[in-house]
């Protein structure tokens, strides 16, 4: 398989995801629903930070910090873990196999393609938060806007390359389920998605500096609501990358 077998593929494939997420718009409705986890986080955050702020985090920031996550993970949601499974059971992935094309790219098509829809959802909700924030809900420069998207590809490539070496565990154990269950405990707990990571005490989110999580959804969240300076930002860029790179290698 060529790189311009692959890229002669692409829109094709692009193509093909995309009608299947319009056929199938009603499963993805019930996956959006089921990431509203920080809309329940932001009711439960905002009535703490109605008596008192916590930390830097008033109730506006609550708002922005949490709605800015429920778009990011509409963004950077990846299933391929789960798919890859599927089909190693199945004995499908022998099909993918025979094609002209590398699975991962068609893996990765099936979920991309799905984003403009999802992108329907994420457009009122981040103009909820411009209403209730202000312009602190978005970046407030181009340098700011293109460290966003690059910290949101970083993380949607975190995401998908976790994905997929989760998923091809299916093919050394007789389930990867339990190991998925793990993978998303401490996504749900590591990456800011229920929590901003600098509630953790000091040593604790050295730690979490460290692993994978904070970078596919803490960091685009951060860089989103203005949580860092330049220079703060483009060292946390530089670790997110990083990770990019060894875990697309060793997927």
């Amino acid at each position: 398989m060529s790189l311009r077998t692959s890229l002669k593929a692409l829109p094709t494939l692009l193509r093909i995801g995309f009608a299947e997420a319009v056929a199938f718009r009603a499963e993805m409705i019930v996956w959006v629903f089921a990431t509203t986890m920080p809309l329940i986080m932001l009711a439960l955050w905002s009535a703490v930070a109605r008596t008192a702020p916590v930390g830097r985090f008033g109730q506006a920031e609550f708002v922005g910090y949490f709605l800015a996550a429920f778009c990011v993970r509409q963004i950077t949601s990846c299933w391929v873990a789960w798919m890859l499974s599927y089909e190693v059971k199945q004995g499908t992935l022998a099909m993918r196999l025979l094609r002209p094309i590398s699975p991962l790219l068609a893996y990765a098509t099936d979920v991309l393609a799905g984003i403009p829809l999802r992108l329907l959802v994420v457009a009122p909700v981040l103009a909820v938060s411009l209403y209730v924030v202000g312009a602190r809900a978005v970046p407030s420069s181009p340098l700011g806007w293109g460290l966003f998207i690059l910290s949101l590809a970083g993380g949607w490539l975190i995401t998908f390359y976790l994905n997929v070496l989760l998923g091809t565990l299916s093919l050394y154990l007789e389930s990867s389920q339990k190991l998925m269950d793990v993978y998303m405990v401490l996504f749900f707990v590591c990456s800011g998605y229920m929590f901003p990571v600098e509630f953790f005490p000091a040593g604790v989110r050295t730690f979490i500096d460290v692993l994978p999580f904070r970078y596919q959804m803490g960091l685009p969240v951060e860089l989103m609501t203005g949580a860092h300076a330049t220079g703060a930002a483009l060292g946390l860029l530089a670790k997110q990358w990083a990770w990019v790179a060894g875990l697309g290698a060793v997927a």
